[in-house]
């Protein structure tokens, strides 16, 4: 029972690091993965649409053997719902958390400045330094060392970002129907103040999806901020299901 683990924006693999250390023999199993375009440039040709990634996953986890723990974080969040959703036959348990389908979740400010074409270039242009990156990154709870390999400042990077995030401007409307009729065993992780993603969206999620809520004394990045809670939490929520 292999688990597969998705970082979002802006991180890469070594999100899960701190988090894997703590999982015991069971961290031997575990696959921590670097979605395209984020550690490295994507493959010529891959469109870095939300749907190419979540076609990449499955296939991840087809090539694993199927029957897989499937975790995600942020980004990675909204896109382990989705396959989860769509591809049930694939995944044995689903968690998830810092970003949620959600219908009625408007999406952060930067996010949006993302979203328009012109105004998101500037943006990544001008606005978004090596300086300003990093100090916000360990501001909210990332590690300095992991903070500065963050894809924010790589012009593969930033072309990622734009073109993901504008190809959701509407997941919540095209995904949550699909969501809301999920069946494999769920848990939600949420940093109590987390300033992207209220826990409102986190308890409503938990809800949608039939699961465990677990409410971590953090903000956004509890894979680094609460390693040891987080792995207790997916062990618990791996070893519930038969």
């Amino acid at each position: 029972m292999p688990a597969f683990l998705v970082h979002g924006n802006p991180d890469s693999a070594r999100l899960w690091s701190r988090t894997i250390e703590h999982l015991g023999d069971y961290g031997d199993e575990v696959v921590a993965a670097d979605l395209p375009g984020f550690a490295q440039a994507a493959p010529e040709g891959f469109p870095r649409t939300k749907e190419s990634y979540v076609d990449w996953i499955a296939e991840q986890l087809e090539a694993l053997g199927g029957d897989v723990d499937l975790v995600g974080h942020d980004w990675g969040s909204l896109l382990v719902q989705r396959v989860a959703s769509t591809r049930p036959d694939l995944v044995r348990t689903v968690a998830c958390g810092g970003a949620a389908v959600d219908r009625e979740y408007p999406w952060h400010p930067l996010a949006q400045v993302w979203q328009t074409p012109g105004e998101g270039e500037r943006y990544m242009d001008e606005e978004l330094t090596d300086e300003f990156g990093i100090a916000h990154l360990v501001e909210n709870g990332v590690p300095r060392e992991d903070a500065e390999a963050n894809i924010w400042t790589t012009p593969h990077g930033k072309q990622t970002i734009l073109d993901l995030y504008r190809s959701a401007v509407d997941i919540g409307a095209e995904w949550q129907p699909d969501l809301e009729r999920i069946e494999v065993p769920a848990m939600v992780i949420w940093g109590r103040t987390d300033p992207y993603v209220p826990l409102e969206f986190g308890e409503s999620l938990a809800q949608r999806m039939k699961g465990e809520l677990v409410v971590l004394e953090c903000g956004h990045w509890w894979p680094f901020e609460r390693p040891e809670e987080t792995a207790a939490a997916l062990l618990r929520h791996w070893n519930s299901v038969g």
